[in-house]
């Protein structure tokens, strides 16, 4: 610990945060060119993924508030990215599909960012990135299903 609190180059968290912010920032360099910003792209591959998923389902995949997205969704329509029923065929939800132009526009971005991706592991062997992985997914499991009594590894 510093004198004012958390010694940022010995925090795991701040490590991370810094890291996820430069990726955003690469993201946004190779999006940008073709007229999409990270979310815009993110909410492609989910409808890719799961077509059908509703404004909110995706608002929660792609971390915005269900208003960013309704947004985002207006605009993905009027562009001819993405289609919605005009009426709901159950409920309130109106699922998204892409249409072929929505595929096509995500085709590249999943180029550009995949190249992104690449560099950014460029500098780890196989076996590291593999336990980056696992040691990601772990504390993403602990933070989310965690009991927060978890013991430290190697403790019993």
């Amino acid at each position: 610990m510093s004198q004012h609190g958390v010694d940022l180059d010995k925090s795991l968290g701040y490590l991370l945060k810094e890291a996820s912010s430069a990726l955003r920032a690469a993201m946004e360099e190779v999006l940008r060119p073709l007229g999409m910003s990270v979310t815009h792209y993110a909410c492609l591959e989910l409808l890719a993924q799961r077509p059908g998923l509703s404004n909110s389902e995706l608002a929660r995949g792609v971390f915005v508030t269900r208003q960013s997205m309704n947004v985002l969704l207006q605009a993905l329509e009027r562009e001819g990215q993405v289609t919605r029923p005009a009426e709901a065929p159950v409920g309130k939800a109106l699922p998204a599909r892409l249409t072929p132009r929505g595929r096509r526009s995500l085709e590249k971005a999943t180029a550009a960012v995949r190249s992104v991706e690449v560099r950014m592991l460029a500098g780890l062997s196989e076996t590291e990135q593999a336990s980056a992985f696992r040691i990601l997914r772990s504390m993403i499991h602990s933070l989310r299903d965690g009991d927060g009594d978890a013991q430290p590894h190697g403790s019993t």
